[in-house]
C-alpha cells in the first residue's frame, strides 16, 4: 500500500467549480451578477501546466467566508438527554466539514463520515450515565433536531439530514435486541473488542480488518439475543439477518466510542468509515453511447473520440470530490462500461485522461482535487478561510485495466498514488501576479457586498 503525501489546497468561494455552482445555485438566483463575476475572476487565473509537479493554490487574502461562519445561538428543544459538551470540539469540526456550500461536494468523504462519527460518540459518551447505547424514538427526534440546530448555528448546511441520509431512527437501537450496557458486557468479549479497536492503523485496518472483524463478531453475537438463531453459526446469522447485524454494529461502535476519549474515538471511527468509502466509486455514470460512437471503428478519428471522451468526463466533474483510491475505482468502472460498448483500445492513454479528471474541477483550471484516501477534515481560520487537503498530482494517468487487473483490492493497487507533490511555498510558487491579486480582491469585495 503506497503512502500518500497530501498538499494543502485553500479553497475560496471564487475557486468553486462553476459547473457545480450552476447546478446548486437555486438559493442564489437573485445574485446573477456575482455568479457571473465568479466566472470572470476564474478566467483571470493562469493556466496550470499539465507537465511537471503541480503547485498548490495559496491564500491570497483574508477569506470572504468569515461572515458565513459566524456562530448564532441555536434554538434547542431542551428535551434531548445527550450532553453536547462531551463532544464540543467534534461538533465544531463537523460544522466546518459540512459547511453550507461545500457539504454536497464533500459529503461522501468528509462531511457525512464526520457527522456519523460525532453522533456515535455523543451516544456512546452518554451511555456512561444512562447505561444505554441507544436513544428511544422520541428522544432521538429531539436530539437529532438539536444537533442540526447547533451545526447550522456554526455554518453547517441546513439540509444535512438529506445530504447524509440521517434519520432519527439511526440514533435508536432499531432492530438490534441489545442496547443496555450490562447486557452488552454479558454477551461480548469486551477485552478482545477493545484490544482490536483501541488503536487502528487506517491503512492496515482496511487491508487486514482486525477491528472490523472484531466489531462484526460482537454485532453478530448481540444480534442473536432472545431469538432462535442463538445456536446457529455466525456466517448463517450474517446471511439471514443482515439488517439486524448492521443495526447491532452501530451499538458496538457506540460502546467502543464510550471507552475512548472523544478525539481518539473520532480517529478510530473515521478510519473505519474510510475503509468503506474507498471500496467503491461514488459517481453516477451517464450512458456511454456518445463515447462509443466517437471511439468506434477502431478509433478512425482520434480528435472526435477524445472530444466525446472529454464531454463525457465533464459530466463526472460536476458531481463531488473523491479520494485518490475512489478515482482508481471510478476509472476501472468506466473502463468496464466502455469495454462493454465494444471499445477495446486504451482511451485513457489516447486522450490523456488522468485520475483527477474524475473529481470535481476547480473553475477554469485544469486541476482536479483528489482528496487523500486517509481520513481528513476541512479547516477554517479567519486568515485563509475554509481549507481541505488535496492530492494535486495531475500527472497520474488513469490506468486502463487489463482482464487480470479487474476488481483489484485497494491494498494491492498497481498505480503509485501519488508522486511527492511540490512543497507549498509562497516564495517559490509564482502562480499569481500582483495585478491578478488586485482584481481578485476587488471582485471578492464586490461579491461580499452584494450578498450582504
Amino acid at each position: 500500500m503506497p503512502h500518500f503525501f497530501p498538499c494543502l489546497l485553500t479553497v475560496f468561494l471564487f475557486l468553486l467549480p462553476l459547473r457545480a455552482l450552476e447546478s446548486h445555485n437555486s438559493r442564489f438566483n437573485h445574485l446573477q451578477g456575482p455568479a457571473r463575476l465568479v466566472d470572470h475572476v476564474g478566467s483571470m487565473f493562469p493556466k496550470l501546466s499539465p507537465l511537471g509537479s503541480p503547485q498548490p493554490f495559496l491564500p491570497l487574502a483574508p477569506s470572504p467566508l468569515s461572515p458565513f461562519t459566524n456562530t448564532s445561538i441555536p434554538k434547542l428543544s431542551g428535551l434531548c438527554t445527550l450532553n453536547f459538551s462531551t463532544a464540543e470540539s467534534l461538533i465544531s469540526v463537523t460544522a466546518i466539514d459540512c459547511w453550507e456550500f461545500f457539504a454536497p461536494f464533500l459529503a461522501n468523504v468528509i462531511c457525512c463520515p464526520q457527522l456519523e462519527a460525532t453522533l456515535t460518540i455523543l451516544i456512546g459518551q452518554s451511555s456512561k450515565y444512562t447505561n444505554l447505547l441507544a436513544l428511544n424514538g422520541t428522544n432521538a427526534k429531539h436530539c437529532l433536531a438539536d444537533v442540526e440546530q447547533i451545526l447550522m448555528g456554526q455554518g453547517a448546511a441546513t439540509n444535512l439530514k438529506q445530504i447524509c441520509s440521517i434519520h432519527s431512527s439511526n440514533l435508536t437501537e432499531a432492530s438490534c435486541p441489545v442496547k443496555n450496557v450490562n447486557d452488552f458486557y454479558e454477551m461480548v468479549d469486551t477485552t478482545k473488542l477493545l484490544t482490536a479497536c483501541d488503536k487502528i492503523d487506517p491503512v492496515k485496518e482496511c487491508c487486514y480488518q482486525v477491528c472490523q472483524n472484531a466489531i462484526l463478531e460482537a454485532a453478530t453475537t448481540i444480534a442473536s439475543k432472545g431469538s432462535d438463531i442463538l445456536a446457529i453459526d455466525s456466517s448463517h446469522v450474517q446471511t439471514k439477518h443482515p439488517l439486524r447485524i448492521s443495526d447491532c454494529r452501530n451499538i458496538v461502535l457506540r460502546w467502543v466510542a464510550s471507552k475512548l476519549e472523544p478525539v481518539h474515538a473520532k480517529k478510530v471511527l473515521r478510519g473505519l468509515s474510510n475503509c468503506n468509502v474507498n471500496k467503491a466509486c461514488p459517481l453516477v455514470f451517464p450512458d456511454t453511447m456518445q463515447v462509443a460512437r466517437g471511439c468506434g471503428d477502431w478509433i478512425s478519428n482520434k480528435t472526435a473520440c477524445c472530444n466525446a471522451m472529454e464531454s463525457y468526463v465533464s459530466h463526472l466533474q460536476k458531481q463531488s470530490f473523491i479520494t485518490n483510491l475512489q478515482a482508481l475505482d471510478c476509472a476501472e468502472t468506466l473502463a468496464m462500461k466502455l469495454k462493454r460498448s465494444n471499445i477495446s483500445a486504451d482511451i485513457y492513454g489516447l486522450c490523456h485522461i488522468s485520475l483527477k479528471d474524475f473529481s470535481l474541477q476547480v473553475v477554469n483550471q485544469e486541476a482536479g482535487c483528489l482528496l487523500p484516501s486517509l481520513p481528513s477534515d476541512a479547516t477554517f481560520d479567519r486568515i485563509s478561510g475554509i481549507s481541505f487537503l488535496c492530492d494535486l498530482n495531475d500527472n497520474i494517468p488513469a490506468p486502463w485495466p487489463s482482464t487480470s487487473q479487474l476488481t483489484s483490492s485497494s491494498c494491492n493497487k498497481s498505480v503509485n498514488i501519488p508522486a511527492l507533490p511540490a512543497a507549498a511555498s509562497s516564495q517559490s510558487s509564482g502562480l499569481y501576479s500582483h495585478e491578478i491579486m488586485f482584481f481578485v480582491l476587488a471582485a471578492l469585495l464586490f461579491l461580499l457586498m452584494a450578498i450582504m
